[in-house]
C-alpha cells in the first residue's frame, strides 16, 4: 500500500512559510494542506472545511479529552487543533500532508507521529525578516516589535528539525522544498510500495 508522508513546516513570522506553501502545492500532486479545527468565528470570505473546520469551545475540548488531535494549541482565546484521523485518511490515500504549525506544535506531532519530517523555513537575515514585518504596513511598531522578538525566538528551535530552507531567493527556496518531497518518493522504502508488482517482475 502506497501511504503519503506527513510534514511538518514551521518558520518564524515574516519568513514567507505561507506564501512558499501555496506555491509548491500549485505544482505538487498529490499533496494537500492539513485543515484545523478551530473555536474561532470564520472570517469573511472562509468557508468550513477548506480553510478551517469551526467546533464551539466545548466540542472542542471533548476531542482534546480523547486524544483526537494531533497537536493543538491556544491562541488570542480561540483553540486550533490538528484532528489525527482527517490527517490518517488523506495519508492512507497515498497523499502527502502538510502541516503548518510552530515549533511547538511539530514537537506534539514528532511524540505521536516520529516518522513524520519536519522542515523549517529561515530568512536570509534579521535585517530582512525586519524588513518583511515591516512591509505589511498594517501593524504598529508595538506589534512588529513584539512580532520580530518572538521571530527571533522562533529561529532559535531550527536545529530540532530535519530539513532547513533559506527564503532568500523565492524560487530557489521554493525549488527547495519541492526537492524535498520529490526524493523522499523516491526512497527504496516508498518505490517498494509504490512499485511493488513491477520490482517482483524486475527481480524474478
Amino acid at each position: 500500500m502506497n501511504t503519503g508522508t506527513l510534514y511538518i513546516i514551521s518558520a518564524p513570522s515574516g519568513a514567507g512559510k505561507t506564501s512558499m506553501i501555496t506555491t509548491l502545492l500549485e505544482s505538487l500532486d498529490d499533496a494537500e494542506m492539513a485543515v484545523s479545527h478551530t473555536t474561532r468565528k470564520p472570517r469573511e470570505g472562509e468557508v468550513a472545511g477548506k480553510h478551517y473546520h469551526f467546533i464551539n469551545a466545548e466540542e472542542f475540548l471533548s476531542d482534546v479529552s480523547e486524544n483526537k488531535f494531533l497537536e493543538h494549541a491556544k491562541v488570542f482565546d480561540n483553540h486550533y487543533g490538528t484532528s489525527k484521523a482527517a490527517v490518517d485518511v488523506l495519508l492512507d490515500k497515498g497523499v502527502d500532508v502538510i502541516l503548518e504549525i510552530d515549533w511547538q506544535g511539530a514537537e506534539q506531532v514528532r511524540k505521536l507521529m516520529p516518522e513524520a519530517l519536519s522542515i523549517f523555513i529561515l530568512p536570509p537575515s534579521k535585517e530582512e525578516l525586519e524588513r518583511r514585518l515591516r512591509g505589511r504596513g498594517t501593524d504598529s511598531e508595538e506589534v512588529i516589535a513584539k512580532r520580530l522578538g518572538q521571530s527571533c525566538d522562533d529561529i532559535t528551535h531550527y536545529d530540532e528539525f530535519d530539513y532547513v530552507v533559506i527564503n532568500d531567493d523565492f524560487e530557489v527556496a521554493v525549488e527547495q522544498l519541492a526537492s524535498i518531497f520529490y526524493a523522499n518518493r523516491v526512497t527504496l522504502n516508498k518505490q517498494q510500495q509504490k512499485n511493488k508488482v513491477l520490482l517482483a517482475e524486475l527481480t524474478a
